[in-house]
C-alpha cells in the first residue's frame, strides 16, 4: 500500500497566499450578491402592479404601427372611391418621405391632413367610423409592432390605463385603440355639425406641444401622477410629451430623439428589422424609391390612357 501512496492526494497546509485568495473570492461573491440586491431595489419592476395613479401614453405612427395611420386610412378611402388617383399619389409620396426620412415632416403632415379634411367633408361621422373598422382589418392590423404591443399589454396587465396620443383623426385612433384593447385615444378632432364633417378642425392638429397639453389635461381629469406615468414615441416632435412623465421611452427613435434619449438616459427600444435607409444603404432606399416610382409610373400610364 505504501507503494501506492503517490496516488493519494497529499493534504498540504494552506499557505498565506491561498488563504488570502480564498477570502478575496468569498468577499467578491458577497459583494456581487449585494450588488444584485441593490440593483433590484433601485429598479423595481415596471410597470408597478396596482398603481392606479399611473398610466401609459403611446404615440401611434411608427411607434405602435408601421407607417402613418392617415396614409393607410387614405388607401382605404381611395379603394372606396372617396377620391381620385392624384390624391393617392400625394398620399404615396408623403408615406415614402416618412419612411425614408424616419421623421414627421410638418409640411407633408399638414398637406395630408388638409387632403383628408377635404375628402371627408360632407360625409357622416358614423359612416367614417364604420369604414375605419374595415380599413383597420385591411391595412393596419398586420402593421402593429408586436414589441410595442407587448409594452402596452404590460401596463394593462398591471391594472393601468393605456391611451393612444396621435395627430391622426380621433375616429381612426379610437378604432385602433379599441381593437388593441387599450383604454382610449387622444387625437385630432375634425369639426362636425349634426353628425356631418364640415372640412375644418376643432383647434389645431394634436401634434408636438399639443400632445403634451392633452396628456396634462387628461392626467388632471383622471387623477394621475405624471411622475409615475410612462410615455412612448418614435419622434423628436414628442419630446414635450415624453418630458412630462417619469418614465419616457424612445421607440424606433429618429436620429434627434435617439440623441436626446441617450443624453438623458431614457430607455430605448427598436423593433425595426433594419436601420433607416440612410444607414442601411442602397437596397432599403431603392425599395422605398421603387414603391414611389412605381406609383408615379402607374399614374402616368393611367393619364396617357385617358
Amino acid at each position: 500500500m505504501a507503494a501506492l501512496g503517490w496516488l493519494t492526494p497529499r493534504r498540504r497546509p494552506a499557505t498565506a497566499r491561498s488563504v488570502l485568495a480564498g477570502e478575496a473570492s468569498a468577499e467578491a461573491a458577497r459583494k456581487s450578491s449585494q450588488e444584485v440586491t441593490d440593483v433590484s431595489a433601485a429598479e423595481p419592476e415596471f410597470p408597478v402592479l396596482g398603481d392606479d395613479r399611473a398610466a401609459a401614453f403611446f404615440d401611434l405612427d411608427n411607434t405602435v404601427m408601421q407607417g402613418a395611420a392617415l396614409f393607410h386610412f387614405g388607401r382605404g378611402l381611395y379603394k372606396r372611391k372617396f377620391f381620385e388617383t392624384r390624391e393617392l399619389a400625394r398620399f404615396a409620396w408623403q408615406q415614402a418621405w416618412f419612411r425614408l426620412a424616419g421623421v414627421e415632416d410638418p409640411e407633408h403632415m399638414q398637406e395630408a391632413r388638409d387632403s383628408a379634411l377635404s375628402i371627408v367633408k360632407g360625409h357622416r361621422v358614423a359612416e367614417l367610423q364604420s369604414i375605419g373598422e374595415e380599413i383597420y382589418d385591411e391595412y393596419m392590423a398586420e402593421r402593429i409592432w408586436p414589441g410595442t404591443r407587448a409594452l402596452a399589454q404590460a401596463h394593462l396587465d398591471a391594472g393601468q390605463k393605456v391611451w393612444l396620443v396621435t395627430a391622426a383623426p380621433v375616429e381612426i385612433a379610437t378604432v385602433i385603440a379599441r381593437r388593441l384593447g387599450l383604454t382610449g385615444a387622444l387625437g385630432t378632432v375634425a369639426e362636425s355639425v349634426d353628425g356631418v364633417y364640415t372640412g375644418k378642425l376643432v383647434g389645431e392638429p394634436l401634434h408636438g406641444p399639443a400632445k403634451a397639453e392633452a396628456v396634462r389635461a387628461l392626467a388632471l381629469a383622471e387623477g394621475l401622477e405624471l411622475t409615475r406615468c410612462a410615455a412612448y414615441s418614435d419622434s423628436h416632435n414628442d419630446i414635450p410629451m415624453l418630458s412630462l412623465v417619469g418614465h419616457p421611452y424612445a421607440i424606433n427613435p429618429d436620429a434627434k430623439l435617439r440623441k436626446h434619449a441617450r443624453k438623458l438616459d431614457w430607455r430605448l427600444r427598436d423593433y425595426r428589422t433594419g436601420r433607416k435607409a440612410a444607414k442601411v444603404g442602397i437596397p432599403a432606399a431603392a425599395g422605398v424609391g421603387a414603391v414611389a416610382g412605381g406609383t408615379a409610373a402607374a399614374i402616368a400610364m393611367h393619364r396617357r390612357r385617358r
